[in-house]
């Protein structure tokens, strides 16, 4: 996936969205305390503009580093291949056009501040359910609190790649930050490519969200991207197993000229009549120029029977202008524009991302 990397001082264009988001980070630790790397307030030297582009630095994939100098000048970086190739360019960047010298303020989910030191729990290394082919995985590479004081679960599915590549480890999309971020636990739905059919994954899925259910999560939110998208939305056939869905381009028949596609919606149509959670919120987003969407609009009109009484609400995200294609979820302008709202919707606060 192509993460987006910050260059250093970008114009604040979105500075109100990066304020938001870290509004909606304080509402979610109250109560909690949060962790010190989520503390725009805290980092020293920086400025209005500064802060709000450290709030765009915490949505970020890792690895990540912002760097700052006393002067109140700053850089970051995230995602560049490795820890060292990322942190060294977030100092460069820095140093541009800092006249004093740059140090590394945050590194990943830890502050590295000389005299603000600060470590946050690690996430468990065990998966918390598996069997022979799948695992629901606590990512390490986000913050975590455990069943007892976080706000909810965030469970991410990844797809299935056309070329039988496989896809566990592999880092959500950086939406999951905004929910990360507002105090959630995030946990991946790894399944090994020679075992990862639909209907067998769907099963699989169902025993570890009532494995979350067990141990003490009150709300459960389940997302993915394509086939693990698909999954997600096979979830809504058990009542009370999820209390949101984000399914992000979903599909699991697919790219363009698959003989699969002959029989795509029918399948997409059982799903939608198989919902049976009236509770759920439910978040669909379409991407323009989906190679593996076989009708974008047949599509969008059978997502909408995703209505009451078969699921609580639902927003559908058709086709926005922002971004395209399949990946079109993990790019920043999906975050930057709908990220926030993912999370009030899937809480209950908005009916629908506004202009």
């Amino acid at each position: 996936m192509a993460y987006h990397i910050q260059l250093y001082r970008q114009l604040v264009q979105s500075a109100g969205l990066a304020m938001v988001l870290l509004a909606l980070v304080a509402a979610g630790t109250a109560g909690a305390e949060p962790a010190a790397v989520l503390d725009a307030m805290a980092v020293p030297h920086l400025g209005a503009a500064g802060r709000a582009d450290y709030g765009r630095f915490l949505l970020q994939a890792t690895p990540r580093a912002f760097a700052l100098a006393a002067d109140g000048n700053w850089g970051w970086a995230s995602a560049l291949g490795d820890a060292a190739e990322t942190q060294a360019r977030a100092l460069a960047l820095c140093a541009q056009y800092a006249a004093t010298p740059c140090a590394l303020y945050a590194r990943d989910l830890a502050v590295v501040w000389p005299g603000r030191e600060s470590q946050p729990p690690p996430a468990p290394g065990v998966a918390l359910r598996s069997g022979p082919g799948w695992a629901l995985q606590p990512d390490g590479r986000f913050l975590w609190q455990g069943p007892g004081a976080a706000r909810g679960a965030y469970v991410w599915a990844h797809g299935r790649a056309a070329g039988g590549q496989d896809s566990r480890g592999s880092q959500p999309q950086p939406h999951a930050r905004v929910f990360n971020n507002a105090g959630y636990d995030v946990l991946r739905f790894d399944r090994a490519p020679d075992t990862d059919e639909t209907d067998q994954a769907a099963a699989w899925l169902q025993g570890a969200l009532l494995a979350l259910r067990a141990q003490g999560y009150g709300r459960v939110v389940m997302a993915g991207q394509s086939r693990g998208a698909w999954n997600a939305l096979q979830a809504l056939a058990e009542p009370g197993l999820v209390d949101a869905v984000v399914a992000i381009a979903p599909a699991a028949h697919g790219p363009r000229g698959s003989p699969a596609w002959a029989w795509a919606l029918e399948d997409l149509l059982r799903v939608v009549a198989a919902a049976r959670s009236p509770a759920a919120r439910v978040v669909v987003a379409n991407f323009a120029d989906d190679e593996f969407d076989p009708d974008p609009v047949r599509r969008a009109s059978l997502f909408r029977g995703l209505v009451t009484p078969r699921v609580g609400a639902l927003l559908l995200l058709d086709r926005p202008p922002e971004v395209s294609g399949h990946g079109g979820g993990a790019e920043a302008a999906f975050t930057g524009r709908y990220g926030a709202c993912l999370l009030e919707f899937a809480e209950g606060r908005a009916l629908r991302c506004g202009g």
